[in-house]
């Protein structure tokens, strides 16, 4: 097939292209996906605080090949020169969607409805958009109930990327890379200031925690950012809490004494002593009302009223009666604590992370710490680009963090 026949379409962007890394992107995305381009215009911002423009003509070696290039980079805030209202089509059962439904992003998404653009609510990752009388909301499948008005293709369909500050809390050398080179004291300052931010904004900040968190000594630092008011969700599976109680009760983590690290005779059966003395109580609440419970971070959590959910899974002894063992009730609850909240820190837990990093926008600040960098990197490669990552152990970083926020 001559090039001139070959399958085009001209696309635009719009924002900070060049020192957000997007214009590589989106040229890397078209090699990549075995075509060309054709740079039409381009404009660039003359201030830092001016958008460039990019106007594209993209090319594919077939009509599939470029729809499915035309999918990559409208993700990247890409769209067609020629817009169009977006395809609606009524889902025909409960539960599915068209077959050519638009998969959403995490970030910021517009449809064009009867010549209007109308913002989409509720934006998270792998959803469709569904239409209502004057509104627009993100979806999961299963959520879907027949005769709601899915929209399909990529017409119609802005995304507006979140660009990153530039180096506004000094972040710049955090986003580059994952490295475990990087000191942690720097990386802790600049997230303390954050957390400083947020809190003298109204923002909310939630964690989410694994049980390594316990494992490590973290517990008295954690308990010290619960009393300082920097915990205001905290999202975790089973084994952080029981492991967190059988610390209050026992003074162990699965068996080993906190304080020596050394393995008690019979400790291995400490973490189903906690569990048992706690579905005896009743729950955690009432264990902490009983004086069961006096220490630890699920009682402060009760004490301070800090929400908390725990979501179970299949591994879970117990598990304890609060323990959420349904997981699409377990999903939904996760994704209502979430609203509002403008930080997340993912602590040592990539399937929490992970979940949750699927369940916020893109303008939610994620910082994901892990003594695996790898981690860190599946949470950005899954979607989230806005995670900041901290290679560390979590009980150190809490430590560092609970000085830093003390003074």
């Amino acid at each position: 097939m001559k090039p001139e026949a070959l399958p085009t379409e001209t696309v635009e962007a719009e924002g900070h292209l060049v020192d957000s890394g997007l214009l590589s992107s989106i040229f890397d995305k078209v090699i990549a996906r075995g075509g060309a381009f054709e740079v039409i215009r381009f404009d660039l911002g003359q201030t830092n605080e001016d958008f460039s423009r990019l106007t594209l003509k993209v090319t594919a070696p077939s009509v599939a090949a470029l729809d499915d290039l035309l999918e990559e980079l409208v993700s990247l805030g890409c769209r067609r020169e020629d817009q169009r209202d977006a395809l609606v089509r009524p889902a025909d059962r409960d539960g599915c969607a068209p077959e050519d439904f638009y998969s959403t992003t995490n970030q910021r998404t517009e449809v064009r409805v009867m010549g209007w653009w109308m913002p989409v609510e509720h934006q998270r990752m792998d959803a469709a958009i569904v239409i209502e009388p004057a509104k627009a909301s993100c979806r999961k499948l299963r959520d879907i109930r027949a005769g709601d008005r899915i929209v399909c293709g990529l017409d119609g369909i802005r995304v507006v990327p979140e660009f990153k500050a530039r180096d506004r809390l000094g972040f710049a050398f955090m986003n580059t890379e994952v490295s475990s080179e990087r000191r942690v004291e720097a990386s802790v300052g600049r997230i303390a200031e954050m957390f400083r931010e947020a809190k003298s904004t109204g923002g909310k900040i939630a964690f989410v925690a694994g049980p390594v968190v316990a494992h490590t000594g973290g517990i008295p630092h954690f308990c010290e950012l619960i009393r300082r008011g920097f915990v205001d969700v905290l999202l975790a599976g089973n084994a952080l809490a029981v492991h967190d109680i059988e610390a209050a009760l026992f003074g162990t983590s699965l068996g080993v004494t906190l304080e020596t690290g050394v393995a008690v005779e019979g400790g291995h059966r400490n973490h189903m002593r906690a569990i048992n003395a706690i579905r005896r109580a009743g729950g955690i609440a009432a264990a902490v009302e009983s004086g069961i419970l006096d220490s630890g971070i699920m009682y402060e959590c009760v004490r301070r009223g800090v929400p908390f959910l725990l979501a179970g899974s299949i591994r879970d002894d117990g598990p304890l009666p609060e323990t959420i063992m349904d997981l699409m009730e377990a999903q939904d609850r996760y994704a209502a604590a979430l609203a509002g909240v403008g930080t997340v820190v993912v602590l040592s837990t990539m399937l929490h992370g992970i979940g949750v990093g699927n369940m916020v926008p893109a303008w939610v600040r994620m910082v994901c710490v892990d003594i695996n960098p790898a981690v860190i990197t599946k949470l950005a490669d899954r979607g989230s680009s806005q995670t900041l990552g901290v290679v560390t152990d979590a009980g150190l970083f809490l430590h560092h963090l609970a000085a830093r926020l003390a003074s």
